[in-house]
């Protein structure tokens, strides 16, 4: 019974700090912007490598780490000169840019998009489940962080695999790589 509440109370956290997360924009994503009654600047791109986008009459702008609402607001402030009051649309095609990648001792490693909030166990399921020769209690998540450092992150797969330290199992970010041993 306790680990049931344990698991209810995990959860409801778990929702409740999904409510306040918005998507952002990640190289890869790709995008359809429209600008109401000016069909000629209707556009579909990718956000790049480097995480711009170029638009006409704007130019290259920053698109990354940006939700599609702050794209709108600085497209919007580009090209008033041009056509004030615009009205502007960025809608999300395809969220190619949000991808995890699982490595080591996994049946199938490699790049796996994102198509809504991860865990940890999920990712190790869409990499196959881990292989008899992975060191289940020695996983690490890497995350590269905005100025270029690197965190890790220690998982225990047994531990939560058991019920027990289920916090270790963190949403994934874009990005993150899985290390299992």
């Amino acid at each position: 019974m306790a680990f049931f509440l344990v698991c209810i109370l995990w959860l409801s956290n778990q929702a409740i700090s999904l409510a306040g997360d918005v998507y952002r924009l990640n190289p890869g994503d790709k995008l359809e912007i429209t600008v109401w009654e000016e069909e000629k600047l209707k556009q579909e791109v990718v956000v790049l490598p480097d995480g711009t986008i170029s638009f006409p009459l704007v130019g290259h702008v920053t698109a990354a780490g940006k939700t599609t609402e702050d794209l709108v607001k600085l497209l919007r402030e580009r090209l008033n000169q041009f056509i004030p009051d615009s009205e502007i649309n960025v809608r999300l095609l395809a969220a190619e840019g949000n991808v995890i990648y699982v490595t080591g001792e996994v049946a199938h490693p490699g790049a796996f998009v994102m198509k809504g909030p991860t865990d940890v166990m999920q990712a190790l399921s869409m990499a196959g489940g881990l292989t008899s020769f992975a060191k289940k209690n020695s996983i690490i998540i890497l995350r590269r962080e905005a100025d270029g450092r690197t965190q890790s992150f220690p998982f225990e797969y047994g531990d939560v695999e058991d019920g027990e330290n289920i916090e270790t199992n963190i949403l994934l970010q874009s990005g993150d790589t899985i290390v299992a041993p």
